[in-house]
């Protein structure tokens, strides 16, 4: 076994105690080459074009329901009409009869168009749990509610 000794500063002879990096710096830039070469082909996508977010202020009309959802902290949900605290068998009572009285108000169902039928607006906190946000959505659609939205924080200005 071969070692390099060097001399030293008072004239004796020691091992030399640097590291070779040149194998190591090869390797390394062997892998390199190999990882640029195989991504692009291990990675593979399906072509398609995203939603662009998008903001539209929501026009408040009197007909339509403002609800707000959030979980109890203890894997329930609380759901609010307006500021009103409701059950699901409440919720959906209350929206049956909310359509039933704007039908009445315009005059029948046949004067009711896409534009005048009203909306479900509904406010879900960052942490509530799913099946609170598609409990309500649920409940709004089997109450005959077609249109139903969720309010959102519009993106920062100057930001997409």
């Amino acid at each position: 076994m071969a070692m390099s000794v060097g001399p030293s500063d008072d004239g004796e002879e020691t091992p030399m105690s640097d590291i070779n990096t040149t194998p190591l710096v090869d390797v390394m830039l062997v892998l390199l080459i190999i990882f640029l070469i195989t991504v692009p082909v291990a990675i593979q996508v399906v072509v398609k074009e995203l939603p662009q977010v998008q903001f539209e202020p929501t026009t408040t009309k009197p007909e339509n329901v403002a609800l707000s959802v959030r979980g109890d902290g203890a894997g329930g949900c609380e759901v609010y009409w307006n500021l009103t605290k409701v059950n699901s068998e409440d919720l959906l009572e209350r929206a049956v009869k909310k359509l039933e009285d704007e039908i009445e108000r315009q005059g029948g169902a046949e004067n009711i168009t896409d534009e005048t039928m009203p909306e479900a607006h509904i406010r879900g906190e960052v942490g509530t749990p799913y099946k609170c946000i598609g409990g309500a959505v649920f409940t709004m659609q089997r109450a005959g509610f077609a249109r139903v939205g969720f309010i959102s924080e519009p993106p920062p200005r100057g930001g997409a």
